[in-house]
């Protein structure tokens, strides 16, 4: 099915519905299934830097499953093992993962490229205007790193789709920011880092 302007239109246009009884305030956590529960834990604890707060054996849970937090909270991401094959990526398009510092996201694409990650994508995209990274965990499950997505304020307003600007590389990325976006690097020596 293809989406046309009038949908676009539609779309944009629906709201919350008045009188609701709850409001959801943030995206909790996210599970996956993965092949190898051991290799996939060590890849979100050792190249991610997730912490394990908990695992079950397989007679908790089958397969085994084990509980990650980058935050406070319990966990952010939870690994179930018994995966049969890759992530097809048919029903999870991606996981994103917020970092404090635009430094931060070329360490990180350094990092993942010194461990071998399969990297699809870095620069910016366009909706949100974030600066990022993109790759693949060993069972194919689509991640970013991303910093400087844009903020919605009270007054619902968003940027306008003609203040996109796409970046094809980081590089890109930091040399051509969108309006308010402030690309100065704190460790120059990040620069031209291919």
């Amino acid at each position: 099915m293809s989406v046309t302007e009038a949908d676009i239109a539609s779309i944009k246009a629906m709201r919350r519905r008045p009188g609701m009884p709850f409001k959801i305030g943030k995206i909790g956590h996210v599970v996956i299934h993965v092949n190898d529960l051991k290799r996939s834990a060590a890849f979100y604890t050792e190249v991610l830097g997730f912490q394990i707060s908990d695992v079950y054996p397989d007679s908790m849970a089958p397969g085994g499953m084990v509980f990650m937090r980058c935050n406070a909270d319990h966990h952010g991401v939870a690994l179930v093992g018994g995966g049969q094959d890759k992530a097809p990526n048919v029903e999870l398009n991606h996981i994103a993962f917020e970092v404090p510092t635009l430094d931060d996201v070329i360490r990180a694409r350094d990092h993942l490229r010194r461990h071998g990650a399969v990297i699809d994508f870095e620069g910016r995209r366009r909706a949100g205007c974030q600066i990022a990274v993109e790759f693949r965990d060993p069972d194919g499950h689509r991640l970013e790193i991303y910093w400087g997505l844009d903020q919605v304020g009270s007054d619902g307003v968003v940027r306008p789709g003609n203040e996109w600007k796409g970046a094809r590389s980081l590089d890109e990325a930091i040399a051509d920011p969108v309006r308010g976006q402030d690309t100065t690097l704190q460790d120059k020596s990040l620069l031209g880092r291919r």
